[in-house]
């Protein structure tokens, strides 16, 4: 029942971490109540926290238990903690600290027993420096802190990772060039030197993009190219360059281009100025293949 603080970047997998604590705990049997505190309004909070009588309020025509009831037995996880309003901060506390929450509308306590852990990608002691996180409130999340590091840190268990991945990705079509299709050990290289600023969550949204496009000729190197150009990063030399198109190729001259080149589809995507795979998706695409 230790509060547990996990902090890491967005997208290292705090959530994937903290139903593993609760799946390995002795409230396993119980609720797994995930709460998103960035979507937490002052005006709202009370409400969703602590939950509300009937009648409490206009509309309330049912008694709502709150997320707090809701994990009694169970673990509370509030991810984005740093996000969570002052006045909001100062219901949580009381909440910790009494073990108890008082639906608005009455004037009850309302006993609870909950685990809890919390998530941030912020740094918490900054923002209590700067008066926009309450310090008693901090002291009682950091109880046992837990950092997860970056996935551009996570040399180790980088492979592994990457076949679970894959492994969960289901068949994107029932055609047979979707199926039994295998990533490579040169591929693993080729993304284990990329630095994924959005960690575990950009990996598998690579992943899925490749098995969704290699059956259409696209490469892996294509793929990471075109998602480093929003982040000012570097990666192996070797990796192809970023690159951004101003204009869409004109397809419409497909025909013309392919019977110019002898139906090369290497020469006439180097005259589109697409990649080979693009242009066998295009021929597909047009019934020209």
């Amino acid at each position: 029942s230790v509060p547990v603080l996990l902090l890491g970047e967005s997208g290292t997998g705090k959530e994937v971490a903290a139903r593993r604590l609760h799946e390995e705990s002795a409230r396993a049997g119980g609720a797994f109540i995930a709460v998103n505190c960035g979507a937490l309004t002052e005006s709202l909070a009370e409400n969703l926290l602590e939950g509300s009588a009937r009648g409490a309020f206009t509309g309330a025509v049912r008694e709502q238990k709150g997320f707090v009831r809701a994990a009694d037995r169970g673990t509370l996880f509030l991810d984005e903690i740093g996000e969570l309003p002052l006045e909001s901060q100062t219901r949580l506390l009381r909440i910790i600290q009494e073990k108890a929450v008082t639906p608005l509308g009455t004037q009850k306590s309302v006993a609870v027993d909950f685990r809890l852990i919390c998530a941030t990608n912020r740094n918490l002691r900054e923002l209590v420096s700067r008066g926009l996180f309450r310090e008693d409130l901090f002291f009682r999340l950091n109880v046992f802190p837990v950092p997860l590091l970056p996935l551009r840190e996570r040399k180790e268990g980088f492979e592994k990772l990457v076949l679970d991945i894959w492994k969960e990705i289901e068949p994107v079509s029932d055609e047979e060039h979707f199926r039994d299709f295998q990533i490579t050990a040169e591929e693993i290289r080729i993304l284990s030197a990329y630095p994924y600023p959005g960690n575990v969550r950009q990996l598998k949204n690579v992943l899925l993009r490749y098995r969704l496009l290699a059956p259409y000729g696209a490469s892996l190197r294509e793929i990471l190219s075109a998602e480093t150009w929003n982040f000012n990063t570097t990666f192996e030399k070797n990796v192809h360059p970023v690159f951004c198109r101003e204009n869409e190729p004109e397809w419409e001259r497909l025909p013309e281009v392919l019977q110019n080149c002898s139906h090369n589809k290497t020469h006439a995507a180097r005259e589109m100025g697409v990649s080979r795979g693009s242009l066998c998706y295009q021929l597909r695409k047009r019934g020209l293949s």
